[in-house]
């Protein structure tokens, strides 16, 4: 008979249909590299998680990476006879398998007791935490081991990482034991639930739908898909039209956006629904101009590359904070001249400092600076002036001249061709067709330069293979800017200007 992980039991949870596939047809997964990050976010805060749990490093790691999980069951019960932390500790009963983060012993008298710690690279408690813990409480007591409380630690974002290796206060803790101990029945359940779907000779008929993005994305999303009706304009090209609505047309048939009802839509999600089903263009010149009429020269066009860790690596940064480490500047004069300039440290050191300097001197003492969605650069300009008092002023100042071309798109234009989006991305192709991210080399948006980031500072990254991403990274960021000074021309009526 089958032992069933704790993944596959939350699996189950998420969708049983997710659950078969992941014991008959796993080939047919692919996890999208969010997933993928997030994984390696894992394994990183659980290295850390070692380090604070083990400060005199004579624990006990039990490896399963050679998938002899036997020998990792009886290492676990041999552990469990001594008094020190134990991680990664295999455990195997009452059909179920699980593998506890941390073991902290719990002297009680003669007796040794366990803390369980299972460790999250989440900055708060998820729902489905609640269902993680209570599989790994009753698979450690069903297996005899004398559990006394159970706590969930996770990333405390608030905390800011001093330097030198010191991460005392990057975990926060939770306790979770009394919950955690009441819901051994519905574990109970949920392992009988996952033996009648895994002896079923088919899959489980199960149509997509918002649960195959909660808690996380599903990676059978493209197969469960492959042979459901596709819309030719989906409703989920209405902006911001909420899922659950969406969820409840879809189950009444309703996959075209012609078909939604007119009442449910806002007067945007009308503008959408109108051009797109008539392949029109919606335009409203005379408005743009006027929105971008009082703003004068010179101009910026600013955009940023940021990264973030889970793990902080530089002092005076918080876990996933968005630390910038490049920006593109076009600056445009009334004449119509152009000039470009910008900033990208490769170095693997703290960019912040001389990012901040830089960017004061690009951006001059005058005028607007226009950016793309400008709560992104205007959070990051004053999270710099958080960071460096001297030049929190200069840096400010920035923010009191930023114009966002966001609104006046969203306001203003709509092409069929950006189904339903106001993405820098989905514009840029429509509105400037000549201007398309997909023939840059390598880096062709934020999630790609996030990797490309940490590829080049890797110390074992080849000097050429360095160079290679740097110009990469380069052509990336100057197009997002040289994108805005395009679009603002379009938007402001300036089409004289040879741009």
């Amino acid at each position: 008979m089958r032992t069933y992980s704790k993944s596959k039991l939350l699996a189950l949870r998420q969708c049983p249909k997710r659950l078969w596939l992941e014991i008959h047809r796993p080939e047919l997964r692919h996890d999208s590299a969010a997933t993928e990050a997030r994984f390696q976010a894992g394994y990183q805060v659980g290295d850390i998680a070692r380090e604070l749990y083990d400060p005199a490093g004579d624990g006990v790691l039990i490896d399963v990476s050679n998938g002899d999980f036997q020998t990792a069951f009886t290492r676990t019960q041999e552990s469990l006879l001594g008094d020190r932390p134990i991680f990664e500790a295999a455990f195997s009963a009452g059909g179920a398998l699980a593998l506890a983060d941390v073991m902290l012993p719990e002297p009680v008298g003669s007796q040794t007791g366990w803390c369980m710690v299972e460790v999250k690279s989440s900055t708060s408690v998820k729902d489905y935490h609640h269902d993680d813990v209570a599989v790994q409480a009753y698979v450690a007591r069903s297996a005899g081991v004398s559990l006394r409380s159970l706590r969930l630690a996770h990333i405390d974002s608030s905390w800011t990482y001093p330097g030198n290796n010191d991460y005392g206060g990057l975990l926060t803790e939770v306790d979770l034991t009394e919950e955690a101990f009441s819901r051994s029945d519905e574990v109970r359940t949920w392992i009988d639930q996952a033996r009648d779907v895994d002896a079923s000779p088919t899959e489980p008929e199960r149509s997509t739908g918002p649960h195959c993005d909660i808690p996380y994305a599903c990676g059978f999303y493209d197969y469960c898909s492959q042979n459901e009706p596709k819309a030719e304009h989906p409703v989920m090209w209405l902006p911001r039209f909420p899922a659950a609505k969406a969820q409840e047309l879809r189950q009444c048939g309703v996959i075209e956006m012609r078909d939604v009802p007119v009442e449910l839509l806002n007067a945007t999600q009308q503008r959408v629904r109108a051009h797109t089903l008539a392949n029109t263009v919606y335009f409203d010149r005379e408005g743009a101009v006027a929105a971008l009429a009082h703003h004068g020269f010179p101009a910026c066009f600013l955009d940023f590359e940021t990264i973030q860790f889970a793990v902080p690596i530089w002092a005076g940064t918080r876990p996933y904070q968005q630390i910038p480490f490049q920006f593109s500047l076009h600056t445009l004069d009334a004449h119509g001249q152009l000039q470009q300039q910008g900033f990208l440290d490769l170095s693997g050191a703290d960019p912040s400092a001389a990012f901040a300097n830089q960017l004061i001197a690009a951006c001059g003492e005058i005028g607007p600076i226009y950016v793309y969605n400008a709560a992104f650069e205007t959070t990051r300009i004053a999270e710099l002036a958080s960071r460096f008092p001297a030049l929190r002023d200069r840096l400010l100042s920035l923010n009191e001249r930023i114009v966002d071309l966001l609104p006046v798109a969203r306001d203003h234009y709509y092409h069929p061709r950006q189904q339903g989006s106001w993405s820098i991305k989905k514009v840029l192709p429509a509105a400037v067709p000549e201007l398309s991210y997909d023939k840059l080399e390598g880096v062709q948006d934020g999630g790609m330069a996030m990797e490309a980031f940490l590829e080049a500072i890797h110390p074992a990254t080849p000097p050429e293979r360095k160079s290679e991403i740097r110009r990469q990274l380069l052509a990336y960021c100057q197009l997002d800017t040289y994108a805005m000074v395009r679009l603002w021309q379009v938007f402001s009526g300036r089409t004289e200007l040879e741009l």
